[in-house]
């Protein structure tokens, strides 16, 4: 017997994940797996929405208007963020693109999905902890037991480095160098490798942990790993840091008005490098970005540097003078635009 044939959403789908991300566009692992769990939920929605069982959708079962529905359906049902909704939208526009240039009958459909815009977002304040309450939640792990002292490293490596929370977690023995000069090797998106200088104290504490753990430096094994060996994941950091942070509001009250996450700590190091007279350009090499102006936010974040400036600057006249500065060149109108 013959094999069941595909049908082209199935054929495409299965072009798209095993030939155009990885071996066309040379996409890291987890590139492809968000491109994967954005489409997947796209085919969930519409095995709902269409009343189909996903062995008979296809691309005609895909519509702008079906692809608009979906989005509305993670705003108002999944109570997703306006930047989840996109991240959603930007893989369908991927996989559509790749659709239109593959199977040309399928142009009109795939132009008019690809012309559904992106939804502009609200820009919130950036999140990140002054120096003094990065030593707090450091202060609040208890480096007694194993698990704290890989908590402490952990915490103490994103910091220093600003690593994103994946960059961390891929660090291997091997891209540990202990001895001077101290320093890591990271891999950062779209597999660009960078090193960045470590804090003698920060190289001591990963040496000794690496020392308890039995890790060998010119190894390929994760540094921080869970109970059964295996890496740690993206959820048990976010889980760590907000433990750390919550018994660290103790010591430092300001805590209790932040909402920190993972990548809270990266905006931390950027500040502080900012604030210890590092330029932009240096911070943009040291937290892997392409470009500097993705950098230059640092700049307008932070109050003490803004209430510096403030200080800094002579103040503008608080009154305007009440008598007429009278010149018999001088029109009504010229004196009006002077004030």
């Amino acid at each position: 017997m013959s094999a069941p044939r595909t049908n082209p959403l199935a054929r495409s789908l299965r072009a798209f994940f095993s030939e155009y991300l990885p071996r066309l566009r040379g996409l890291s692992a987890h590139s492809i797996h968000s491109y994967r769990d954005s489409l997947t939920l796209l085919l969930r929605f519409l095995i709902s929405h269409r009343e189909k069982p996903v062995t008979k959708l296809d691309l005609p079962d895909i519509e702008a208007e079906d692809v608009i529905a979906f989005l509305d359906y993670l705003e108002e049902d999944r109570h997703n963020t306006v930047a989840t909704r996109n991240v959603r939208l930007a893989a369908a526009h991927a996989f559509f693109r790749y659709v239109a240039v593959s199977d040309p009958e399928q142009l009109a459909r795939s132009q008019r999905i690809l012309a559904i815009p992106f939804k502009r977002a609200d820009q919130r304040p950036i999140e990140y902890l002054e120096y003094d309450e990065i030593n707090a939640v450091l202060d609040a792990v208890d480096r007694s037991t194993p698990d704290g002292r890989r908590d402490y490293a952990l915490l103490a490596t994103m910091f220093d480095t600003g690593a994103r929370v994946q960059e961390l977690l891929d660090i291997r023995a091997c891209d540990l160098r202990l001895a001077k000069p101290y320093q890591v090797r990271l891999f950062g998106k779209g597999r660009k490798e960078r090193l960045c200088p470590l804090w003698p104290q920060t190289a001591a504490v990963l040496g000794a942990l690496c020392a308890e753990n039995r890790l060998d430096l010119h190894a390929p094994a994760p540094v921080f790993r869970n109970h059964r060996g295996q890496p740690l994941t993206r959820f048990g950091v976010r889980y760590l840091l907000a433990k750390y942070v919550d018994r660290a509001k103790a010591a430092a009250p300001t805590l209790k008005g932040k909402r920190l996450h993972p990548h809270g700590m990266r905006h931390s190091t950027a500040v502080y490098l900012l604030k210890s007279g590092a330029d932009l350009s240096t911070i943009a090499q040291w937290l892997g970005h392409t470009s500097v102006n993705t950098t230059n936010k640092y700049a307008t974040i932070d109050l003490d540097m803004k209430r510096q400036a403030l200080a800094r600057a002579d103040p503008p006249a608080t009154e305007l003078s009440t008598t007429a500065n009278w010149r018999t060149d001088t029109s009504i109108l010229e004196w009006l635009e002077a004030l």
